[in-house]
């Protein structure tokens, strides 16, 4: 961690609390900063509170007065990244050019560790957690941080100066960045997510890009190369571009060929090895291992961790095989282009359980992936009857509406026969029915556990 004292006596606003918002609140306090807590919801988790009112922070819960920023004289503004800024206190901030930062800036201010950004519509955890591994299995010390769930300026603090922190960025997360400048950029897909947040395509890819607008041509942005809009996109990066390909549109990074995986004409193992299903997860494999070899990290290391890594929980996660029949867990699948990989990554018939939060998604745009080997769907929350139209349309007889994931984990099982797949990926978010994803996944998990109990 390096001295920064820009942040002494400077009245600080963390507007959002979290963990992500009391590591951040706690940092300034310990930089010297004036700090105020924020957040709409009066219900927290009382560990964080308390850490707060140890070091007599101010704490404002339940709403957000109109007058906290005369109040308290606020010069800065570290914000939850999901809070959008029509937020009135961030409307008047801004109106009143008072800086706006997210956590990872704050981080970055204070980080003087190599740094490692991950961003992209789908996979950007699981290559951050393939990066991360890649790395500390070749003998050099890695950590993870950011969207993948570890407050970054918790990590910043930790790190030391020759070690790296692998930083997942969300679109929203970069958003809100001013300074932070990654020596390696990834950039793993762009779809079109969270334009209820973003409005417009446009403003969505700005947003991603900016993980690479500070790097400078000492920098590396590795981009996949498979669509022409992403390649187009690169190019206006100022930074070493580093393509990788699964298509084989480029040798001029990592891409596959004929079955294998390569870096730059050197060859690294067969796609085949690779331990976690679907094409999506060569993609990953490549992103990662574009990335671990800027990092100078071995190849016996790199086929180690793909060989070994069984997946990142919530996210086509193996879980159990009963039976004959083999359960995986995506949860994370909170849109349709995720659910399209999921389904992409399995040759073997699929009893599909799907459905929650209606955002207003066509799904429709599913049913050629539904053709191919879903042979049943069980539908639960907002998205069912939506979801049902689209199996109908893919011609599936057998569609079925519960009330709870743990309903459908067994209805699931009562319809598959050996040598299915019985696939949890709701395209759709948790919200109708779960707190967030990662309760829906577990709540799908414990429903696997007690089959045959």
């Amino acid at each position: 961690m390096k001295i920064n004292k820009s942040f002494e006596n400077k009245n600080v606003l963390v507007l959002g609390l979290a963990k992500s918002g009391t590591s951040a609140a706690l940092l300034l306090h310990k930089l010297g900063a004036n700090v105020v807590v924020n957040d709409a919801n009066a219900k927290q988790d009382e560990n964080l509170l308390k850490q707060l009112k140890q070091e007599d922070i101010t704490t404002i819960l339940g709403s957000h007065p109109d007058d906290i920023l005369s109040k308290y004289k606020i010069e800065l503004i570290v914000k939850n990244p999901g809070i959008p800024y029509t937020n009135p206190v961030l409307v008047t901030a801004l109106a009143n050019k008072i800086g706006i930062i997210s956590e990872p800036e704050l981080a970055y201010q204070i980080s003087d560790s190599n740094l490692i950004g991950v961003t992209g519509s789908n996979g950007k955890t699981t290559v951050t957690t393939l990066i991360n591994l890649m790395i500390n299995e070749g003998g050099k010390k890695a950590y993870v941080a950011g969207n993948i769930g570890v407050p970054a300026t918790t990590v910043a603090q930790e790190a030391e100066a020759t070690d790296t922190i692998v930083m997942e960025l969300s679109s929203f997360m970069l958003a809100g960045i001013r300074d932070l400048h990654p020596h390696i950029a990834v950039v793993n897909n762009i779809f079109s997510n969270h334009l209820d947040w973003h409005k417009t395509r446009a403003n969505y890819i700005h947003d991603k890009m900016r993980i690479t607008e500070n790097q400078t041509n000492d920098d590396y942005l590795i981009m996949n190369w498979d669509r022409e809009e992403w390649q187009e996109i690169a190019k206006k990066s100022n930074a070493q571009l580093v393509p990788f390909s699964r298509q084989g549109f480029s040798e001029d990074g990592a891409y596959e060929k004929d079955g294998q995986l390569f870096f730059k004409n050197e060859y690294i193992m067969d796609s085949k090895d690779i331990a976690i299903p679907g094409e999506q997860n060569v993609e990953n494999a490549l992103a990662a291992i574009a990335a671990a070899k800027l990092s100078g990290t071995n190849n016996a290391s790199i086929v180690q961790v793909l060989k070994t890594f069984s997946g990142v929980k919530h996210r086509i996660q193996f879980v159990d095989k009963i039976d004959g029949r083999v359960f995986y867990n995506d949860s994370k699948a909170t849109d349709i282009e995720a659910t399209e990989v999921a389904l992409s990554a399995f040759d073997q018939p699929i009893i599909l359980l799907a459905g929650g939060l209606d955002r207003g998604d066509d799904y429709s745009r599913l049913v050629p992936m539904l053709k191919k080997n879903v042979k049943a769907v069980v539908l639960n929350g907002e998205t069912a009857d939506n979801f049902k139209e689209a199996a109908e349309k893919a011609g599936i007889e057998t569609i079925i509406k519960v009330d709870k994931v743990k309903n459908g984990v067994s209805t699931a099982f009562e319809l598959s026969e050996p040598g299915d797949v019985v696939l949890l990926s709701p395209a759709a978010a948790s919200w109708d029915q779960y707190p967030n994803f990662e309760i829906r996944g577990d709540e799908f998990i414990e429903a696997v556990k007690n089959i045959n109990k």
